[in-house]
């Protein structure tokens, strides 16, 4: 080797502190961006740090490990020429940058190792020093601290080979147990596989006989349910017609009954068949007053005469009395006196009183309190009043007497019809204001 040359490698060996320096802070910032398989374990601790707090800290360790991991070096250099793309390029070409700052050059040498690679290290090393240089107890120091974190490294790599020989053999008895058993499980496999090719050939046969029992249960469960929903209907209608039968005939009894009662006493028969002493007496006997069916519709005589009549029943338009009694009171309170005072209408005459309201003019859920003996009801959603009046009509026997008060001469046309009689509001607003 020439002189030259010796002096290079010497000046390679031990570098001048401003290129140590570049060189730790070009590979601390490498050393972010190199995946984690890559970092030495040292390392790895120092890779998440901030660019500068990494130079620092990862200094004393990242120079031994440059200086003996050839293939970090490698994976170190490639990545900073990546950042220092122009420079990085000339440098490891060995074409001459004289603008260029030598410790840049010498530092990005030393990462590259081209050609000559010492000389540019030597030429930095003769360059004229900015800092007065460093004690020699320091520098001694330092050393004994370098040369100890790099025996460090060694027993620490010697050990890691160590454990790597015995993780081999061990990966060696692994693979060997790995595959008798998977020689001994491709033997269960197919013994397996017979078997469940058996079991699956008599489930299918067991799960097809019991779809069949399912679907003919499902089938007489079905047919069980229908004819017990049609006894259940077929009773539940009987017996509503017995009922509603046995009420009719009652009712229209108890109104034959007072009706016959009524007009004996209209016509003052005797109790008996017999001739009286009186009946010999010569007078002018009187005219029996006729009953009020000829007089106007708004005549309380005539009210107070239909109420009178046996087994009565009296179906009133609820809002076309409220309104024309109480025009300017709110729905509920017209709603309340009504009732109240049909509540004294009943406990005088001991009558059947239902009150039909339009559900139409309801805004939400009612608030009434209507006394013993008075029926309330409200028209469905999408029914008037004016129907279920009727319909109220049609359900009582014929013969009964039903007397339906509203001024609404649609509805009284259409229950005269029905046998019904009616009149008008204010033959009740009439009778109220008198009681």
């Amino acid at each position: 080797m020439t002189e030259a040359g010796t002096a290079a490698s010497s000046a390679a060996t031990t570098l001048p502190e401003p290129v140590r320096q570049r060189v730790l802070t070009l590979a601390a910032q490498a050393l972010g961006q190199l995946p984690a398989t890559d970092v030495p374990a040292p390392l790895r601790r120092f890779a998440s740090f901030a660019p500068a707090k990494r130079a620092k800290l990862s200094a004393s360790v990242l120079g031994p490990i440059l200086e003996t991991d050839e293939h970090f070096r490698r994976l170190t250099a490639f990545q900073v020429r990546r950042e220092h793309a122009e420079l990085g390029d000339a440098v490891a070409e060995g074409i001459p940058v004289p603008m260029a700052d030598p410790v840049e050059v010498a530092a990005l040498a030393y990462l590259l190792r081209p050609d000559e690679w010492e000389l540019r290290i030597a030429a930095a090393a003769q360059l004229p020093a900015e800092t007065p240089r460093a004690d020699d107890e320091a520098i001694n120091r330092l050393s004994d601290q370098l040369d100890q974190a790099r025996t460090e490294t060694r027993q620490v790599r010697e050990r890691l080979r160590e454990q790597v020989n015995e993780l081999k053999a061990e990966n060696v008895t692994l693979r060997r147990k790995l595959n008798e058993a998977r020689q001994r499980i491709t033997g269960l496999q197919s013994d397996l596989e017979q078997r469940t090719t058996e079991a699956e050939t008599a489930d299918e046969r067991v799960d097809a006989a019991r779809n069949e029992v399912e679907r003919e249960l499902r089938r007489l469960r079905a047919r069980i349910t229908e004819l017990e929903a049609v006894e259940h209907a077929a009773r539940r209608t009987a017996g509503q017609e017995r009922e509603l039968a046995s009420t009719r005939t009652r009712l229209l009894l108890d109104t034959v009954l007072e009706a016959a009662s009524g007009l004996r006493r209209e016509l003052a028969l005797p109790p008996g068949g017999d001739l009286r002493p009186a009946d010999t007496v010569a007078g002018t006997e009187p005219e029996a007053a006729p009953v009020g069916r000829t007089a106007p519709e708004d005549d309380p005589a005539l009210f107070d005469e239909l109420l009178a009549l046996p087994q009565v029943h009296l179906i009133i338009d609820g809002y076309n009395v409220t309104k024309t009694a109480w025009p300017t009171s709110p729905l509920h309170s017209q709603r309340q006196r009504l009732v109240t005072a049909l509540g004294a209408l009943v406990a005088q005459r001991r009558i059947e009183v239902t009150v039909v309201f339009d559900g139409a003019e309801l805004s939400g859920p009612v608030q009434l309190n209507p006394p013993r003996g008075v029926r309330v009801r409200f028209s469905p959603a999408g029914v008037i009043a004016d129907e279920v009046i009727r319909q109220l009509v049609r359900a009582e026997p014929p013969g009964r007497p039903i007397v339906v008060v509203s001024t609404d001469r649609e509805v009284a046309e259409s229950v005269g019809k029905l046998g019904a009689r009616s009149l008008s509001a204010t033959s009740l607003i009439s009778r109220i204001a008198r009681a």
